[in-house]
Formats: structure tokens, C-alpha cells, sequence
């Protein structure tokens, strides 16, 4: 029978329709043709090889079967290497400055001694795939120096405005030594919340005003940061960043806090002057030291890992449905009807996942039939 899929579950890969296929047997070329080294692999980004580590990037971000199986074995390797850095997520309306403001904060926290991974994730055009990718040239100073890694990835079209192999990128770059990652997101949105769900500190950034922009501001995106910055807090607008600063901490004491151990502070802070980032840095530490001390921190960092995990199944199962010619055939057919009108949603849904349940019960039949032994006389 024909390999049409190398179905991946958590760390563990085989082909489907196959038996199972050891980790440790994860032969074959990477993404750039060389043969795959799992070893060789994972000492290089535990020494801190930037290239090696761009190159595991590159390879957990591809979607060739092959590639995932390598990129799991990877991740399982250097497990045991990740999870001591601080997680920072960053967004904000479009204009606010985060770009700038990352570079300067960035730049602080590496005179202060650690080493910064950004992971700059750019928006993908729906119709045309691309991304521009233009974070690394926006954070020129951080882009240049040894002990920062800014890495662009686009978001593929992922809820969340953070790229599908994020938490992936970030083990990797804990894993190469780099104890404070920064994820930097597209814009504000609802879904925006989906990159709280995977870092210890969630900063949003704000522009001056009031009035009329707090009402532009979602409701959940406020009432899940853990910090709040009124950014561009410099020249005429200082005065102006003091109000916003002021009525969003009105706005905030009308809401419940998301954790009970933490009442989100507001700041006004410059990217371009570097004002107030000093004062960021301390506030985000006493987040982290909060909610370690109420064993707050321990218990999100584990219900990250199983909602991750959960995540892992959803994409995999996604996969492996549409590895199914029958099941790509049908979902042709239910995706003309819901087109129309003449089928509902809810319905084309039953009929794709009953296509997938009688292409798994025929794979079975298969497989036990090339199982059964021969009967006697018949050559097989």
C-alpha cells in the first residue's frame, strides 16, 4: 500500500496505514538536503549555532510529512532544554510603535546582561499567501546583535496573529540559550488573544487618546493584559499619554482581573526616547515573581502545554482527513453545496466526518486483510 501521510502524534511519528516507526529512525534530508542528524541537530542549538537554529525553524515550519517527523524528534530531544526562559507577548493597534519599541526594550534587557529571541510574526495576505516579513528590518539594532535572534515568520492564516509553529519556535529558542523571548504579534484583534494563551506576560501597547479610541479597543484584549502601555509618550504627547494612562486605569478597576494574584498595571512609555521602558522591565518582573510565589505561574505553563497539545491533535487529525481521497472529494462537494445555499454548514460537517470514518473503517479491513495469513496451497 502506498504512503500517503506521516501521521504525527505528540512527539512520536509513523506513516499511516504502517506500523508504528521508532523516533530514533527519522532518516532522510532536511530542508536544505542534507541528511537529517538528529543528534548533530540538537547539540548545535544547545551550543547556540544560529544557523543550525534557523535551519530547525525552517524545518518545523514545513508541512512536508517528512520534515514534521524529523521536526518532532527535534523537539522531543531538546525537551528537557526548554521552558527557563520569561515568555513576552507584545501587540497593539496598527501605528503604535512596537516594532521601535521592542528594539529599544530589547536592547536594555542585553545591556542588562541576557540574550533576546523576537519572534516577529507578519501578517499573510488571504488572497495571495505572501508576507512581507519587514520586522527584521524595523528592529535594525536588535537584527545586528550577538545576543539577539529575530526571527519573521508569517502567520499562514492562523487565528491568533501569531504564526502555527510559534510555541515550536520558541522551545527551540529557549533550548539555544536565549532565557527572555519575545513574541511579537500582528495587530489587535479578538482572536489576538490566542498569543496570551502561550506566554507568562501579555503587554499591550497603546496609542494617547481617549474617548473615542477606548471604545476602539476590544473589550477582551484589555481584560486579558497583564500589563498596558500607552506608548509614544514623548515631546507634546506626554500630557496626552498621562489622560489615556489614567482613563484606562478607570476603565481597568471597572473589570475583573484575569488572575486575582495580579492587578495589571498601566505605564506610559516611549520607544523612541526609551522612557519608561526601565519601568516596564520591573513591572513585568513582578508579574513573574507574583504569580510564581502563588504557584499561579506553574499551573498556566501547565495547562499551556496540554491546550498545546490539544492544538497538536486538532492539526494533525485536520491532516490526516484530508490525506483521504474520499474525504477530499467529499469536502469538494459539501464546499459547492454550503457555496450555494443549498447545504447547511452543519450539515456538510456530518457528511465530511462520516467520509473520514468509512475511509478509516476501509483502511482497517485492508490492513487485516494482508495480515491474515494464507490459506493452505495459496501462495500470497
Amino acid at each position: 500500500m502506498n504512503e500517503r501521510l506521516l501521521v504525527c502524534y505528540g512527539f512520536t511519528c509513523h506513516p499511516w496505514n504502517r506500523k508504528p516507526m521508532s523516533v530514533a529512525n527519522n532518516a532522510g534530508a532536511s530542508p536544505t538536503g542534507a541528511p537529517f542528524d538528529l543528534e548533530r541537530y540538537a547539540n548545535a542549538i544547545r551550543g547556540g549555532d544560529r544557523a543550525m537554529l534557523a535551519r530547525a525553524i525552517t524545518l518545523i515550519e514545513s508541512t512536508k510529512p517528512a520534515h514534521q517527523a524529523q521536526a518532532a524528534a527535534l523537539l522531543q530531544a531538546i525537551n528537557k532544554d526548554t521552558g527557563h526562559a520569561h515568555r513576552i507577548g507584545i501587540t497593539g493597534v496598527p501605528g503604535v510603535g512596537k516594532s521601535t519599541t521592542i528594539d529599544q526594550f530589547g536592547i536594555n534587557l542585553i545591556e542588562a546582561g541576557h540574550r533576546i529571541a523576537v519572534l516577529a510574526v507578519d501578517p499573510t495576505s488571504s488572497r495571495f499567501g505572501g508576507s512581507i516579513l519587514g520586522d527584521k528590518t524595523r528592529m535594525n539594532r536588535l537584527a545586528i546583535n550577538p545576543n539577539a535572534f529575530v526571527r519573521p515568520s508569517p502567520t499562514s492564516g492562523t487565528l491568533g496573529g501569531v504564526a502555527r509553529k510559534t510555541r515550536e519556535t520558541m522551545a527551540l529558542v529557549e533550548a539555544a540559550g536565549f532565557d527572555i523571548v519575545i513574541v511579537d504579534t500582528v495587530g489587535v484583534g479578538q482572536s489576538e488573544t490566542t498569543v496570551a494563551d502561550m506566554v507568562d506576560t501579555f503587554v499591550v501597547l497603546l496609542l494617547p487618546g481617549g474617548g473615542d479610541e477606548l471604545q476602539g479597543i476590544k473589550k477582551g484584549i484589555i481584560e486579558i493584559a497583564d500589563l498596558i502601555a500607552i506608548n509614544k509618550a514623548d515631546g507634546e504627547n506626554v500630557a496626552r499619554a498621562e489622560r489615556s494612562a489614567s482613563d484606562y486605569r478607570g476603565a481597568l478597576s471597572l473589570l475583573t482581573p484575569a488572575s486575582e494574584n495580579w492587578q495589571p498595571p498601566v505605564l506610559t512609555v516611549s520607544g523612541l526616547t526609551g522612557a519608561g521602558l526601565d519601568e516596564l522591565w520591573t513591572q513585568i518582573r513582578s508579574h513573574r515573581d507574583r504569580l510564581t510565589a502563588s504557584g499561579e505561574f506553574a499551573a498556566r505553563r501547565q495547562g499551556q502545554a496540554v491546550r498545546w497539545m490539544h492544538d497538536m491533535i486538532a492539526d494533525k487529525l485536520h491532516a490526516l482527513m484530508l490525506s483521504e481521497p474520499n474525504v477530499s472529494e467529499t469536502l469538494a462537494r459539501m464546499e459547492t453545496g454550503v457555496r450555494s445555499g443549498e447545504l447547511a454548514p452543519t450539515a456538510a460537517v456530518g457528511q465530511v466526518i462520516e467520509a473520514f470514518i468509512r475511509s478509516l473503517r476501509s483502511s482497517r479491513h485492508v490492513e487485516d486483510d494482508a495480515a491474515a495469513p494464507s490459506p493452505k496451497g495459496v501462495k500470497s
